[in-house]
């Protein structure tokens, strides 16, 4: 049995689709009791989990899910939604989950992936692929591994599979706090916190390590004195804000890129609606049928890239899964690509004049 035409070469489909996986599993029911509701229920949900596709990761270990599920609240959530979101999301099928240091949501994550695997919706840890941040006031060489190690407790874990730089600038020490102050904002020693996340992939605390919200640029910098060459740049991608350029870049030095706010970050103080709200999105949802979030998730896909996608809806978790049986024409990715361009986040919380950048045009280097 084999999934869908592979949208990139980087991209590997696993063996079954989510068909092919209900039939498999229902082999197995027939040796269940027709009144065996929770073993049925079991069933389903790993069959659901093979409807994926990965991505070999060139640096590091392992393969990447192409869909990853964001814990990252805005407004804020308690912890027990956030389990239970979480929860919600492995029984739909998602495997992998993007947390970070900032987020206040490592422990509810570790709490919910160690629950799950009590309950037989995982067979184990290894089962998942977990991504954390480094904060800004921790990007200093001496703290990256204290960092990494506070995370591993507040997950319940003995490592992560991706560990990322979550901005390119550092912040004076001691303060988990967002905004940060402006004078608080330091340049980052790029080769030395590059060096100390070496490090951690080294004695085995995270399999690979990677960037986020890094510009050609920037990767230029960690690519010139690299031992280890960055597994992963996070960034923001979506159908008004294709970054073409910087994915042709990641793809030419074997980094993969992996997508947030590719529906335009909805409900953040910092969201749009530019990207649910496209006429061209919406026309193309409606003649095929299907929502406007699947065609720009679909749009992603596409592209040979990762994305992160968060909705504590559970019927839309499993509406933003179902993104891999069927593609867009030629005809409609042109006229995607047609879309008026510009960033949802522009980062100017990161900007100051104490600090490395001053402006949103020195932060991005240009590629706003």
């Amino acid at each position: 049995m084999q999934g869908p035409e592979e949208p990139g070469s980087t991209t590997r489909l696993m063996t079954f689709t989510s068909s092919d996986a209900v039939r498999l599993f229902s082999l197995r029911l027939a040796q269940t009791s027709n009144n065996d509701k929770k073993s049925t229920t079991l069933l389903d949900q790993m069959a659901s989990a093979f409807s994926i596709p990965e991505i070999n990761l060139k640096s590091g270990t392992g393969k990447i899910p192409v869909l990853g599920f964001g814990t990252a609240a805005d407004p804020p959530v308690d912890s027990e939604t956030t389990k239970r979101a979480v929860l919600d999301a492995i029984e739909v099928g998602y495997r992998h989950f993007d947390t970070a240091a900032l987020y206040n949501s490592e422990q509810p994550l570790g709490e919910a992936v160690a629950e799950a695997i009590g309950r037989g919706l995982a067979k184990s840890r290894d089962e998942f692929f977990i991504t954390s941040k480094l904060w800004c006031s921790d990007a200093h060489p001496q703290h990256v591994l204290p960092a990494l190690k506070t995370t591993l407790k507040n997950l319940g874990m003995s490592y992560v599979d991706l560990y990322l730089i979550h901005w390119p600038v550092s912040a004076r020490p001691g303060k988990m706090e967002y905004p940060i102050k402006a004078e608080d904002f330091v340049a980052m020693d790029f080769e030395s916190v590059w060096a100390a996340m070496e490090e951690c992939q080294r004695i085995g605390l995270t399999k690979a390590i990677g960037v986020s919200n890094f510009t050609c640029k920037k990767l230029h910098r960690i690519l010139a004195t690299a031992k280890i060459q960055p597994a992963v740049n996070q960034v923001e991608v979506n159908a008004c804000w294709q970054q073409k350029k910087l994915i042709e870049f990641c793809k030419e030095k074997g980094i993969v890129v992996v997508a947030y706010s590719s529906l335009g970050s909805v409900g953040t103080f910092y969201g749009t609606n530019r990207v649910t709200g496209s006429e061209v999105l919406k026309q193309i949802a409606k003649a095929k049928g299907r929502t406007v979030a699947q065609v720009a998730l679909r749009w992603a896909y596409e592209q040979g890239i990762g994305i992160v996608i968060k909705s504590f809806n559970k019927e839309r978790m499993k509406e933003n899964m179902d993104i891999f049986e069927w593609s867009l024409s030629n005809e409609e990715v042109d006229r995607i690509s047609e879309i008026p361009q510009g960033r949802v986040c522009l980062g100017i919380d990161y900007t100051s004049v104490y600090g490395p950048y001053r402006t949103i045009e020195e932060l991005w280097d240009g590629e706003i």
